[in-house]
C-alpha cells in the first residue's frame, strides 16, 4: 500500500498586513523592521498619521450628523414617521456620543506621542506592541494588564 502523502499547503507569510481591523481604511499598517528599536521616530510618525486621519473621519461624520438634523424637516406629519425619526435620531446622537468619547482618547494618545510615552503601558510600563497599537491605535495597557483589568471587572461586576 503506497505512503499517504500529507498535502503541503503554502501560507502567506506573516507579516503586519493580517490586521483587518484597522480604524482607518486606505492606511497601510505599521511594517517594522527586523531589530528596528520600538517606537522609533518613524513609527511614532506612522501612529500620528493614524490617530489624526481617524480624528478627522470622527469629526467629518459629526458634521455630517448636525447637517443631517438642521436638514431634515421638523415633524412629520405622520406619527409612525416622526416616531421613526425620533429613533433614528436618538440612535444617530448616541453614536456621535461615543465617538466625541473616542476623539478624547484620540487626542491623549497624540500628547503622548508628542511626550514620547506613546506605545507603553501605562501600569507595567512594558510595549504594548505593534500588533495591538494598529488595532486598538488609543491602547494605553499591554495586553496582560488589560486582560486582568477585565477579569477585575467582571469579578466586580458578578459581587454586586
Amino acid at each position: 500500500m503506497p505512503a499517504i502523502r500529507k498535502r503541503k499547503e503554502k501560507l502567506p507569510a506573516r507579516d503586519a498586513s493580517y490586521i483587518t481591523a484597522l480604524p482607518v481604511a486606505g492606511l497601510k499598517p505599521y511594517a517594522s523592521k527586523k531589530g528596528e528599536k520600538y517606537m522609533n521616530k518613524k513609527m511614532r510618525g506612522h501612529f500620528d498619521v493614524v490617530l489624526n486621519a481617524w480624528k478627522k473621519e470622527l469629526e467629518d461624520e459629526i458634521a455630517r450628523t448636525v447637517h443631517q438634523l438642521r436638514d431634515e424637516p421638523e415633524n412629520p406629519s405622520d406619527p409612525n414617521d416622526r416616531a421613526s425619526q425620533e429613533t433614528d435620531m436618538s440612535l444617530e446622537l448616541r453614536s456621535r456620543d461615543r465617538e466625541r468619547k473616542l476623539i478624547k482618547k484620540i487626542d491623549e494618545a497624540l500628547e503622548r506621542i508628542e511626550k514620547d510615552e506613546y506605545g507603553y503601558c501605562d501600569n507595567c510600563g512594558v510595549d504594548i506592541g505593534v500588533e495591538r497599537l494598529e488595532a486598538r491605535p488609543t491602547a494605553e495597557l499591554c495586553i496582560d494588564c488589560k486582560t486582568l483589568e477585565e477579569i477585575r471587572e467582571k469579578k466586580m461586576g458578578s459581587e454586586e
